[in-house]
């Protein structure tokens, strides 16, 4: 990385009188293995490079990126970007980060041992995930999937405003959907592990999960149309969350886009509710040293005891609200400028299983996989209606799978109907952990 970083001193470097020079620098190798009914069904392996620059002048901002880190090409895309500020629009809010005094997390989320994983072992552990899943049980009459991949990336940030950080982590996967079937039914379950190295993947874990999510879906009906209380598995759970990350960003406030807007200090969900965006939680998938603009990342406290307390701001959010940024950056690299949102959302967690909390609700709705999300969830609005499939359960017992159903309500009404958060915590790929949520009073529609 002291490579990455050195050139990104260099471009800094050549700053004009007056200008705010901030240059972002990338690379990253990914390995993806695919295999079907024994045989490798593909194999690839990439290497992306790249650099981003931003030029702020007289409260005007141009940016530029190329997909190389030759020194001549890093230096014509400074070049471009200072041609671009000048067709920018003023803002006076428009400016780069300055250094604040907080210290990075010690977090250790790189493995250099993965870069001399084997190949073959590699494609081995894809046929032998395959392997396990189909002998999991009876039912499973095939594996749509077997993967195995992996990452490794670096990169550096310099800036004329004192920012220096380097970012480097790694991390794989395996994951599997099986088929399950009896009669003329099929479903459908997938499992997966992730880790830092391969030798922590929990291969276990995902051919479990695949086979369970399958097999126990079998004979699943559209259900009678009634108002219940569900339970969120952890996946599930996870994928609400991100939908409220959306809302708690300043970006989205600011562009009127938040049903958080204007509610800063309300109550907004149940008393024990607490939400905290955390990238120096080393287990968080979104975990790193520094956010977009590299200051140190930090705990960031959203909802406590249910009252909205903030929202999550880059340099720019943060001047325009009056408000220091709370290291809260985040981009799709080199390629495009920072924006605001979460890297690592989780709740805090309770102190029950999931069996546990379906014995004390006695009925309702294991929801496993949802459908829809995006189309029938509305950040904004709120509204939130979804297709489902899960398990009925009553006295505490699992009693009929169910498909071709939906559940709605809407997120302000789920954070105040929330129950019970489950201890199954799980860290997932993506920006949040996943966690049983139990909610009442939701409609199910079927039949």
């Amino acid at each position: 990385m002291s490579d990455l970083l050195a050139l990104a001193d260099r471009i800094v470097g050549q700053a004009r009188a007056g200008e705010q020079v901030e240059v972002f620098l990338g690379r990253s190798h990914h390995t993806e293995v695919k295999v079907f009914d024994g045989a490798v069904e593909s194999l690839s392996s990439a290497d992306t490079q790249g650099v981003g620059v931003r030029v702020i002048v007289d409260g005007r901002q141009g940016f530029a990126y190329a997909a190389s880190l030759d020194e001549a090409i890093v230096a014509e895309t400074l070049d471009e970007a200072r041609d671009n500020a000048g067709f920018g629009t003023v803002d006076e809010h428009l400016g780069l980060a300055a250094p604040d005094g907080v210290a990075p997390a010690d977090l250790d989320l790189f493995r250099p041992e993965l870069a001399d994983f084997p190949t073959a072992r590699k494609v081995e552990m894809a046929l032998e995930l395959e392997r396990a899943v189909r002998a999991a049980d009876p039912r499973i009459r095939g594996v749509e999937s077997a993967e195995y991949g992996d990452s490794m990336s670096e990169s550096a940030l310099a800036s004329t405003e004192g920012i220096r950080a380097t970012t480097r982590r790694s991390g794989c996967s395996i994951v599997a959907s099986a088929m399950a079937g009896e009669g003329t039914s099929t479903m459908t379950g997938s499992g997966y592990s992730v880790a830092r190295t391969p030798e922590d993947l929990d291969l276990a874990k995902a051919v479990k999960d695949a086979s369970e999510k399958s097999t126990r879906l079998l004979g699943a009906r559209k259900p009678a149309s009634r108002r219940l209380t569900v339970l969120l598995d952890p996946s599930v759970s996870a994928s609400f969350l991100g939908l409220l990350s959306s809302g708690l960003s300043a970006s989205s406030v600011i562009k009127g886009r938040s049903l958080f807007a204007d509610r800063q200090g309300e109550a907004v969900a149940v008393p024990f509710l607490t939400l905290v965006d955390d990238p120096t939680e080393p287990l968080a998938w979104g975990a790193g040293r520094y956010d977009a603009e590299g200051l140190a990342s930090r705990r960031n406290v959203l909802i406590a005891d249910g009252v909205l307390q903030g929202f999550l701001h880059n340099t720019y959010t943060g001047r325009r609200c009056n408000q220091p940024s709370n290291a809260s950056a985040v981009r799709g690299g080199y390629r495009s400028t920072p924006g605001a949102g979460s890297r690592a959302l989780s709740l805090a967690p309770g102190d029950r299983s999931q069996e546990q909390l379906m014995a004390d609700v006695g009925t309702g709705l294991l929801v496993q996989s949802v459908t829809g999300l995006h189309s029938g969830a509305n950040p904004i609005s709120g509204d939130f209606s979804v297709g489902v499939e899960g398990l009925l359960f009553r006295d505490g017992a699992p009693a009929e799978p169910v498909r071709e159903a939906t559940i709605a309500s809407t997120l302000q009404r789920m954070l105040l109907d929330l129950v019970a958060v489950g201890g199954d915590r799980e860290w997932l790929p993506g920006g949040a952990a996943g966690l049983t949520l139990v909610i009442a009073d939701v409609q199910l529609s079927g039949s």
